[in-house]
Protein backbone atom coordinates (compact mmCIF):
# COMPACT_ATOMS: atom_id res chain seq x y z
CA UNK A 1 0.00 0.00 0.00
CA UNK A 2 2.43 2.32 1.13
CA UNK A 3 6.23 2.53 0.53
CA UNK A 4 8.55 5.02 1.86
CA UNK A 5 12.43 4.66 -0.25
CA UNK A 6 15.10 6.31 2.11
CA UNK A 7 13.22 8.88 2.72
CA UNK A 8 14.70 12.25 3.92
CA UNK A 9 12.97 15.79 5.44
CA UNK A 10 14.61 18.39 6.64
CA UNK A 11 13.58 22.45 8.07
CA UNK A 12 16.14 24.67 6.56
CA UNK A 13 19.34 23.18 7.04
CA UNK A 14 18.13 21.31 9.90
CA UNK A 15 17.64 17.80 8.53
CA UNK A 16 14.69 15.55 10.61
CA UNK A 17 14.71 12.68 8.76
CA UNK A 18 17.54 10.30 7.47
CA UNK A 19 17.07 7.69 5.07
CA UNK A 20 13.61 6.58 6.12
CA UNK A 21 12.13 3.29 4.85
CA UNK A 22 8.93 1.44 5.44
CA UNK A 23 6.55 -0.44 4.10
CA UNK A 24 2.84 -0.76 5.50
CA UNK A 25 0.71 -3.55 3.81
CA UNK A 26 -3.17 -3.29 2.32
CA UNK A 27 -5.17 -4.09 5.34
CA UNK A 28 -2.31 -3.40 8.30
CA UNK A 29 -2.31 -1.50 11.36
CA UNK A 30 1.36 -0.28 11.61
CA UNK A 31 2.36 2.30 14.18
CA UNK A 32 5.94 4.11 14.26
CA UNK A 33 6.86 4.65 18.08
CA UNK A 34 9.60 6.69 19.38
CA UNK A 35 10.58 9.17 21.87
CA UNK A 36 9.50 13.14 21.74
CA UNK A 37 11.41 14.27 19.08
CA UNK A 38 12.18 11.21 16.99
CA UNK A 39 11.04 12.96 14.01
CA UNK A 40 7.26 11.05 13.96
CA UNK A 41 5.14 14.12 13.24
CA UNK A 42 7.43 14.85 10.60
CA UNK A 43 7.20 11.75 9.05
CA UNK A 44 3.49 11.70 9.24
CA UNK A 45 3.21 15.07 7.70
CA UNK A 46 5.73 13.66 4.83
CA UNK A 47 3.46 11.10 4.18
CA UNK A 48 0.47 13.25 4.07
CA UNK A 49 2.14 15.73 1.94
CA UNK A 50 2.48 18.71 3.98
CA UNK A 51 6.10 18.02 4.21
CA UNK A 52 8.54 18.56 1.03
CA UNK A 53 11.04 15.63 1.12
CA UNK A 54 14.44 15.99 0.14
CA UNK A 55 15.03 13.03 -0.83
CA UNK A 56 13.89 9.66 -1.44
CA UNK A 57 10.65 8.40 -2.52
CA UNK A 58 7.14 7.91 -1.48
CA UNK A 59 4.93 5.43 -3.55
CA UNK A 60 1.21 4.73 -2.57
CA UNK A 61 -0.12 1.55 -4.50
CA UNK A 62 3.22 1.60 -6.63
CA UNK A 63 2.31 5.29 -7.92
CA UNK A 64 5.57 7.56 -7.17
CA UNK A 65 3.62 10.65 -5.04
CA UNK A 66 6.91 12.28 -3.67
CA UNK A 67 6.53 15.76 -6.21
CA UNK A 68 2.75 16.51 -6.02
CA UNK A 69 1.43 19.05 -4.71
CA UNK A 70 0.03 18.80 -1.22
CA UNK A 71 -3.94 19.29 -2.04
CA UNK A 72 -3.57 15.96 -4.16
CA UNK A 73 -2.21 13.76 -1.62
CA UNK A 74 -5.92 13.77 -0.01
CA UNK A 75 -7.22 12.48 -3.73
CA UNK A 76 -4.66 9.92 -3.70
CA UNK A 77 -6.74 8.42 -0.72
CA UNK A 78 -4.87 9.38 2.21
CA UNK A 79 -6.48 11.13 5.50
CA UNK A 80 -4.44 12.20 8.32
CA UNK A 81 -5.65 12.63 12.20
CA UNK A 82 -3.34 15.45 13.14
CA UNK A 83 -1.70 16.11 16.50
CA UNK A 84 -3.97 18.24 18.49
CA UNK A 85 -6.95 17.42 16.28
CA UNK A 86 -7.32 21.06 14.63
CA UNK A 87 -10.85 21.06 14.43
CA UNK A 88 -12.95 24.10 13.41
CA UNK A 89 -14.03 25.19 16.97
CA UNK A 90 -16.83 27.63 16.02
CA UNK A 91 -18.03 25.20 13.43
CA UNK A 92 -20.70 22.76 14.56
CA UNK A 93 -19.41 18.92 14.41
CA UNK A 94 -21.36 18.12 11.59
CA UNK A 95 -19.71 20.89 9.70
CA UNK A 96 -16.11 19.70 10.77
CA UNK A 97 -17.41 16.19 9.17
CA UNK A 98 -18.85 17.38 6.08
CA UNK A 99 -15.49 19.25 5.24
CA UNK A 100 -14.01 15.71 5.41
CA UNK A 101 -16.11 14.92 2.52
CA UNK A 102 -15.59 18.02 0.07
CA UNK A 103 -14.19 15.37 -2.75
CA UNK A 104 -16.44 14.27 -5.03
CA UNK A 105 -16.26 10.98 -4.77
CA UNK A 106 -16.71 11.26 -0.90
CA UNK A 107 -18.89 13.60 -1.29
CA UNK A 108 -21.71 11.45 -3.53
CA UNK A 109 -21.20 9.16 -0.47
CA UNK A 110 -21.48 11.06 2.67
CA UNK A 111 -24.80 9.96 3.67
CA UNK A 112 -23.66 6.47 4.31
CA UNK A 113 -20.41 7.62 5.74
CA UNK A 114 -21.80 9.94 8.18
CA UNK A 115 -24.15 6.59 9.36
CA UNK A 116 -20.70 5.25 9.90
CA UNK A 117 -18.98 7.11 12.23
CA UNK A 118 -21.99 7.89 13.78
CA UNK A 119 -22.34 4.34 14.44
CA UNK A 120 -18.47 3.63 15.83
CA UNK A 121 -18.53 7.14 18.22
CA UNK A 122 -22.72 6.76 19.36
CA UNK A 123 -21.89 9.66 21.06
CA UNK A 124 -21.51 12.11 18.60
CA UNK A 125 -24.90 11.78 17.23
CA UNK A 126 -26.13 13.73 20.04
CA UNK A 127 -23.30 16.28 19.30
CA UNK A 128 -23.83 16.97 15.83
CA UNK A 129 -25.02 20.45 16.08
CA UNK A 130 -22.82 21.67 19.10
CA UNK A 131 -20.06 23.47 18.24
CA UNK A 132 -16.95 21.42 18.19
CA UNK A 133 -15.27 23.79 20.76
CA UNK A 134 -18.19 22.49 23.56
CA UNK A 135 -17.14 19.06 23.24
CA UNK A 136 -14.46 17.49 25.36
CA UNK A 137 -11.11 16.50 24.21
CA UNK A 138 -11.74 13.04 24.05
CA UNK A 139 -14.69 13.97 21.93
CA UNK A 140 -13.26 16.20 19.73
CA UNK A 141 -10.49 13.18 18.90
CA UNK A 142 -13.19 11.21 17.87
CA UNK A 143 -14.58 13.87 15.55
CA UNK A 144 -11.07 14.65 14.15
CA UNK A 145 -11.48 10.56 13.39
CA UNK A 146 -14.47 10.30 11.79
CA UNK A 147 -13.86 13.79 9.51
CA UNK A 148 -10.98 11.64 7.93
CA UNK A 149 -12.83 8.79 7.49
CA UNK A 150 -15.50 10.77 5.99
CA UNK A 151 -13.05 11.11 3.18
CA UNK A 152 -13.20 7.38 2.91
CA UNK A 153 -9.45 6.93 2.54
CA UNK A 154 -7.72 4.44 1.14
CA UNK A 155 -4.83 5.38 4.44
CA UNK A 156 -5.45 6.67 7.39
CA UNK A 157 -2.40 8.73 9.28
CA UNK A 158 -3.11 9.12 12.74
CA UNK A 159 -0.79 11.74 15.02
CA UNK A 160 -0.63 10.67 18.58
CA UNK A 161 -4.19 10.20 19.17
CA UNK A 162 -3.96 9.64 22.72
CA UNK A 163 -2.16 13.05 23.35
CA UNK A 164 -4.10 14.97 26.34
CA UNK A 165 -6.02 12.03 27.24
CA UNK A 166 -7.30 10.78 30.03
CA UNK A 167 -6.25 6.68 30.34
CA UNK A 168 -9.95 5.56 30.19
CA UNK A 169 -10.83 7.40 26.96
CA UNK A 170 -7.78 6.01 25.64
CA UNK A 171 -8.58 2.54 25.83
CA UNK A 172 -11.86 3.76 24.05
CA UNK A 173 -9.82 5.43 21.66
CA UNK A 174 -7.58 2.83 20.80
CA UNK A 175 -10.57 0.22 20.86
CA UNK A 176 -12.40 2.16 18.32
CA UNK A 177 -8.87 1.91 15.91
CA UNK A 178 -8.39 -1.43 16.48
CA UNK A 179 -12.58 -1.97 14.97
CA UNK A 180 -11.60 0.68 12.06
CA UNK A 181 -8.64 -1.85 11.88
CA UNK A 182 -10.89 -4.68 11.90
CA UNK A 183 -13.18 -3.30 8.84
CA UNK A 184 -10.12 -3.16 6.07
CA UNK A 185 -8.49 0.03 6.40
CA UNK A 186 -5.46 0.56 6.49
CA UNK A 187 -4.00 2.42 9.09
CA UNK A 188 -0.37 4.08 9.78
CA UNK A 189 -0.37 4.82 13.67
CA UNK A 190 2.46 7.21 14.96
CA UNK A 191 1.96 7.04 19.16
CA UNK A 192 4.03 8.18 21.95
CA UNK A 193 1.92 6.04 24.31
CA UNK A 194 3.92 2.79 23.51
CA UNK A 195 3.22 -0.04 25.30
CA UNK A 196 -0.77 0.35 24.09
CA UNK A 197 -0.06 1.01 20.31
CA UNK A 198 2.02 -2.22 20.92
CA UNK A 199 -1.05 -3.80 22.01
CA UNK A 200 -3.29 -2.69 18.85
CA UNK A 201 -0.49 -3.19 16.36
CA UNK A 202 0.57 -5.52 13.85
CA UNK A 203 3.74 -4.07 13.45
CA UNK A 204 6.14 -1.61 14.40
CA UNK A 205 9.22 0.44 13.28
CA UNK A 206 10.85 2.05 16.06
CA UNK A 207 12.22 5.86 14.78
CA UNK A 208 15.02 7.16 17.04
CA UNK A 209 16.83 11.06 15.93
CA UNK A 210 15.14 10.69 12.88
CA UNK A 211 15.98 7.08 12.03
CA UNK A 212 15.15 3.99 12.21
CA UNK A 213 16.51 1.60 14.19
CA UNK A 214 14.30 -1.37 14.69
CA UNK A 215 11.52 -3.14 13.20
CA UNK A 216 9.24 -5.98 13.12
CA UNK A 217 6.35 -7.74 15.54
CA UNK A 218 5.51 -6.08 18.79
CA UNK A 219 6.41 -8.82 20.21
CA UNK A 220 9.93 -9.42 18.52
CA UNK A 221 10.53 -5.45 19.59
CA UNK A 222 9.24 -5.39 23.05
CA UNK A 223 11.40 -8.99 23.57
CA UNK A 224 14.80 -6.64 23.11
CA UNK A 225 16.08 -5.37 26.43
CA UNK A 226 17.21 -1.96 24.92
CA UNK A 227 13.48 -1.13 24.06
CA UNK A 228 11.81 -1.90 26.96
CA UNK A 229 14.09 0.43 29.15
CA UNK A 230 13.81 3.13 26.81
CA UNK A 231 10.13 3.33 25.53
CA UNK A 232 8.59 1.58 29.48
CA UNK A 233 11.94 2.10 31.74
CA UNK A 234 12.48 -1.66 32.88
CA UNK A 235 15.57 -2.22 34.49
CA UNK A 236 16.00 1.22 35.70
CA UNK A 237 16.50 2.27 39.25
CA UNK A 238 17.47 -1.35 40.15
CA UNK A 239 13.90 -2.54 39.45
Amino acid sequence: MLRLVDLDVAYGAARALWGVSLEVRAGELLSVVGPNSAGKTTLINAIAGLLPAQGGRIELEGRDITRLPPHRFCAQGIALVPEGRRLFGAMTVLENLEVGSLLPAARAQRAQSLEQVIALFPVLKEKLHAPAAALSGGQQQMVAIARALMARPKLLLLDEPSLGLSPLVVRDMFSAIERIAAGGMTILLVEQNVATALQIAQRVYVLEEGRIVAEGAPEAIMSRAEIRRAFLGEGLSGN
